[in-house]
C-alpha cells in the first residue's frame, strides 16, 4: 500500500503534474515554483524503492513453497528492478541541483540550463522505462508462482502474468517505435488495466486473506529441503 500511494504521488502528482512536454524553459519553471514539491516526489521514490526491497524479500519467503528456485529469481528480477530505478533517479537529483542554482549549474545560461534539466528529466523516463522491463519479468514469474499455489487466487496469478506482459510490451515499444508518442495513451491503457486489476487484487488479498488459507498453513508446516 506504502508503493501504491506514493509511487502514485510521485508519478503523477508531481512528475506529470510539473513537467511540460517539449518546452522546457516551462518545465524549469514549475520546478523553481514547486521545488519542494519535486524534492518530496524525490523522496517518495526513494521510500518507495525501500519498500520494494522488502516486498521482494516478503514475497520470496511467502511463495518460496511453491517452488524455491523460481521464488527466489522473482525476487532477484525485483530486486534488479529497484536497483535500476534506483539508478535512474539519480536524473532526478541532478535536476534538483540545476534548478536550485548549485555552483556548476551557474556557469550554464539560462537556455542551457533548461535544456540539461529536461534532458536529465527525459533520461530518468527512459531508465525507468529500462527498469521495469524487469519489473515486467518479476509480475510474470509471479503470477506463474500464484497459478502454482493452492492458497492464491488464480484469478491473480492471471491478471499478474497480464500486467507483467504489458509492461514488457509498453517499456520495449518506448525504444522500437519512432512515433511511439503517437500511441501513449495507448499503451498506458494496455498497462495500466491489468497493472491496476493485477496489483491492487493481490495487494488487497495479502491484507485480507494472504498467509490465512488453509492450504498456505499446510504447506508452511512442512520442513523446506535441503
Amino acid at each position: 500500500m506504502i508503493i501504491s500511494v506514493l509511487a502514485l504521488f510521485a508519478n503523477f502528482f508531481v512528475l506529470d503534474r510539473l513537467t511540460e512536454p517539449g518546452d522546457a524553459a516551462a518545465t524549469v519553471g514549475n520546478i523553481a515554483d514547486s521545488e519542494a514539491l519535486f524534492r518530496g516526489g524525490v523522496v517518495a521514490f526513494m521510500v518507495v524503492f525501500v519498500a520494494d526491497a522488502v516486498v521482494a524479500w516478503a514475497l520470496y519467503i511467502f511463495f518460496r513453497r511453491v517452488n524455491r528456485d523460481l521464488s527466489l529469481l522473482t525476487a532477484w528480477f525485483r530486486l534488479l528492478y529497484t536497483a535500476m530505478s534506483g539508478i535512474a533517479l539519480l536524473n532526478l537529483a541532478v535536476v534538483v541541483l540545476l534548478v536550485g542554482g548549485a555552483d556548476a549549474a551557474t556557469a550554464l545560461g539560462a537556455g542551457q540550463r533548461d535544456a540539461q534539466a529536461m534532458l536529465f528529466l527525459d533520461a530518468y523516463q527512459y531508465g525507468w522505462a529500462i527498469a521495469l522491463v524487469c519489473f515486467g519479468v518479476h509480475l510474470v514469474l509471479l503470477g506463474f508462482l500464484a497459478l502454482r499455489s493452492d492458497y492464491a487466487p488464480r484469478i491473480i496469478g492471471i491478471l499478474l502474468v497480464l500486467a507483467g506482459l504489458g509492461y514488457l510490451v509498453n517499456s520495449l515499444a518506448r525504444f522500437l517505435l519512432l512515433n511511439y508518442e503517437d500511441y501513449s495513451d495507448f499503451f498506458l491503457l494496455l498497462v495500466a488495466v491489468p497493472a491496476i486489476a493485477g496489483e491492487f487484487s493481490l495487494t488487497g488479498w495479502l491484507l485480507l486473506r494472504g498467509g490465512k488459507e488453509p492450504g498456505h498453513h499446510a504447506q508452511a508446516q512442512q520442513p523446506l529441503p535441503d
